[in-house]
């Protein structure tokens, strides 16, 4: 894409279609349009309709398709005003469509996260894995060759980086100087329309265009669609409010990640349950609508639920919010508050074979770093002043706010997916399988959890990142350092220097590190489950690193 295909005309469809949700006989299809418009998506003997709404000069619909049948594979056609406008004629991909499960069939997941721009605008790390993948299903579908397709796509967050963006966006943001506050920073997103660029990019290149037109996805935000560090503590949110530009960007996420990834996380009959999509589809020009409602998710963390649920057969996915609600009062520190934690505990009751957590940032991270960040967390809560601004730096001069950063939540999730495991707490039986899905350290690895001899589930942490990025060369000894026995048994006699207990789950590394671009793939089938982990090649093609029975 060239740089004056950012302000392209580029016909009445200008992103999508995006399959997102796909429940029982229905549907949901995403896309933004050139103007205001009725939408239609034509799968016949199924079909829907919706009206745009508007936000900021940009036009968006949610389009419903009910009617589709069973186990089955249907083409679909997005019409704008009558006049079918996708799949273009002259498209390389396959055209589009939608899968409907197969009662009994095996379930199948792709997760992974930190996808940096289209591989069309950045070629300095290695291949996109995404990218990867999607040629990979082209290819059997040129080859009339039998896959195992997939029944959904889980990115776990840092699915566009508005302050890290490619030179391309970079070029074009120095063109809107005059447009922007005079301390706004030129190479970040700041406002909506900066935000609608990222996404344009990203989801442009033609076979991430093609896999989100025909595989399902759910996505859940990290740091990165809003800025390195978000919400890593009160002292970094006083300080970030000083700067003039800070209200307009934080904003400007909110809403559009609601418009880009949240909106499709939301199941067809759940749509008329969320007041902001009523509010949005009411309003026909939603800009206020929305730039109210990222102020006030901002300010009230809990006044708009990030987290869901999504259930496929008998496997159970909860995905959390690990950055927008998070408790940052010292003494109070939580990755998820009080009324956020009651709602995850309640989504875990219930008759499932396979219980996965979509979390953002890994539960279970090498030993060594886990006993790391759980000392910065008591430095920063530190009595003595210096003690607590030095504890504060250290944890965001080196990221360390994961988990092991929230210990009370650590321990809490913990204990949580211990109950799971033992077959309480409204589970019964025991699931075969509990696994914590995350990003964002830049490296994949799994790692098998011990949280004693009456817990029956196999519990694991399964971490696949990035997507499309990198980990600098130098830090890759101190990851691969975090699992060496000496160094977390050093680690842990600072931790209980400073009078922090053990952890109250064990853990050992069965899987990884590996540090290439990648993605994971889960095989869940009646009470057994699998696990890979899929590496990019020079030939942008995708090799095994790893492969792990789970249960």
């Amino acid at each position: 894409m060239s740089d004056t295909e950012l302000d392209a005309d580029r016909g009445p469809l200008v992103l999508g279609p995006i399959l997102r949700r796909v429940e029982g006989d229905r549907a949901t299809v995403w896309v933004e349009t050139a103007g205001p418009a009725t939408v239609e998506v034509d799968a016949a003997p199924a079909g829907g309709t919706a009206r745009t709404f508007a936000a900021h000069g940009h036009h968006y619909a949610l389009v419903v398709v009910s009617g589709l049948p069973g186990g089955a594979v249907t083409p679909y056609r997005v019409k704008i005003d009558g006049v079918e406008v996708w799949p273009r004629p002259d498209d390389p991909c396959p055209p589009p469509v939608i899968r409907t499960r197969r009662a009994g069939a095996p379930v199948r997941l792709v997760f992974g996260s930190c996808r940096e721009a289209s591989p069309l605008s950045v070629t300095r790390y290695p291949p996109d894995a995404l990218d990867a993948y999607a040629g990979r299903l082209i290819a059997s579908i040129r080859s009339d060759a039998p896959t195992e397709w997939p029944d959904l796509l889980i990115l776990l967050g840092d699915q566009v980086y508005a302050d890290e963006t490619p030179e391309k966006i970079q070029r074009w943001l120095r063109g809107r100087q005059r447009r922007r506050r005079a301390d706004a920073p030129m190479t970040q997103v700041v406002d909506f329309h900066e935000y609608t660029k990222l996404y344009l990019d990203s989801w442009s290149d033609p076979e991430i265009r093609w896999l989100l037109s025909t595989v399902p996805s759910v996505m859940i935000f990290d740091d990165h669609e809003i800025i390195d560090d978000w919400n890593t503590s009160q002292r970094w949110r006083e300080r970030m409010a000083q700067l003039s530009w800070w209200d307009q960007r934080i904003q400007a996420g909110l809403a559009s990640y609601w418009v880009y990834q949240h909106l499709g996380n939301l199941a067809p009959g759940a749509l008329a349950e969320c007041p902001v999509y009523a509010a949005v589809a009411t309003a026909g020009d939603a800009t206020e609508v929305l730039d109210e409602f990222g102020s006030r998710a901002d300010r009230d963390g809990v006044s708009y639920r990030w987290s869901y649920t999504v259930d496929i057969d008998r496997t159970r996915l909860v995905m959390l919010d690990n950055r927008a609600a998070r408790e940052l009062e010292e003494g109070k520190r939580a990755m998820l508050p009080d009324s956020e934690w009651a709602w995850f505990a309640k989504q875990l009751a219930g008759d499932y074979d396979h219980l996965l957590i979509g979390s953002s940032l890994p539960w279970l991270l090498p030993p060594a770093i886990h006993h790391l960040e759980a000392a910065t967390e008591r430095l920063a809560e530190s009595p003595r002043a210096w003690v607590s601004r030095f504890g504060e730096k250290l944890r965001q001069a080196g990221d360390l706010e994961h988990w092991a950063a929230f210990g009370r939540s650590f321990d809490a999730l913990s204990a949580l997916l211990a109950q799971v495991g033992t077959g309480h707490g409204g589970v019964s039986p025991a699931p075969a399988s509990i696994s914590v899905l995350s990003g964002d350290v830049h490296h994949s690895y799994a790692a098998r959890a011990d949280l004693g001899p009456e817990v029956v589930s196999a519990i694991h942490q399964l971490t696949c990142s990035p997507v499309h990025n990198d980990v600098p060369k130098l830090l890759r000894p101190a990851m691969k350092l975090g699992w060496n026995p000496p160094a977390a048994r050093m680690m842990r006699s600072l931790a209980r220097m400073m009078r922090l207990r053990k952890p109250v789950v064990r853990w050992r590394k069965t899987a990884g590190p590996h540090f290439g671009n990648a993605v994971g793939l889960l095989l869940l089938d009646g009470r057994t489950a699998h696990v890979a982990i899929e590496g990019t090649r020079p030939d942008k093609t995708l090799g095994e690193v790893a492969a792990l029975k789970l249960s």
